[in-house]
């Protein structure tokens, strides 16, 4: 089995209300020096056979990210990292 992870993430020219939300929490667990939190998203593709990175972009592209707002990145796991 081969496993392709993709993460998603908010552009940067668009805000994020949810990493405003962590960063203005954190004083409050006395953690002053973070400028700004991003939040986003971690899919795990697991492929019966080789990991095929041209699909798990195509699938990510197409499904699992919203390109006007969105950026995504993939990478392959190694054998170590999957459990």
């Amino acid at each position: 089995m081969a496993r392709v992870v993709v993460d998603v993430m908010l552009k940067p020219e668009i805000l994020d209300p949810q990493g405003q939300a962590v960063a203005n929490a954190l004083p409050r667990l006395g953690v002053t020096d973070v400028s700004s939190v991003r939040i986003g998203r971690r899919i795990e593709i697991d492929f019966t056979g080789e990991a095929d990175l041209d699909r798990a972009r195509e699938i990510a592209d197409k499904l699992l990210a919203n390109p006007v707002i969105e950026d995504f990145q993939i990478r392959l796991v190694e054998g170590a990292e999957v459990a």
